[in-house]
């Protein structure tokens, strides 16, 4: 029984959701820089080493269209959750909104986003 049981919450563990080690965004602080924008984005990921480590985000229109990317070239296994910064981002007229997406080595494209107001 005790097997049947340790069997159960194995599988249980192994069925746990996949954005369990994605990388979530924390924070985001934007503001107007001459003709673009900067983005400060604070990340949070379980980075284990170059095997599995936030490697970017993005900024995004809201349909989808990527405006701006920050490649993360290193893993932060001693420095959680991090912020890295963006600047020169142009946002089209009439986007007043933008959405941040975290990237990790493993999993991709994290399914949580982040939504940014902008406030000109």
């Amino acid at each position: 029984m005790k097997s049947l049981l340790n069997t159960v919450i194995a599988l249980g563990l192994l069925s746990a959701p996949a954005f369990a080690d994605q990388a979530s965004i924390e924070k985001v602080a934007a503001r107007q820089a001459g003709n673009g924008w900067s983005f400060d984005v604070t990340i949070k990921h379980p980075d284990s080493g170059w095997d599995h480590y936030a490697d970017g985000w993005s900024v995004n229109a809201p349909d989808g269209t990527e405006l701006g990317y920050r490649k993360l070239t290193h893993p932060h296994e001693n420095e959680q959750p991090f912020t890295r910064s963006l600047s020169g981002v142009t946002i089209p007229d009439g986007v007043k909104e933008v959405i941040i997406r975290a990237h990790d080595s493993v999993h991709g494209w994290s399914d949580k986003t982040y939504s940014v107001k902008l406030k000109n």
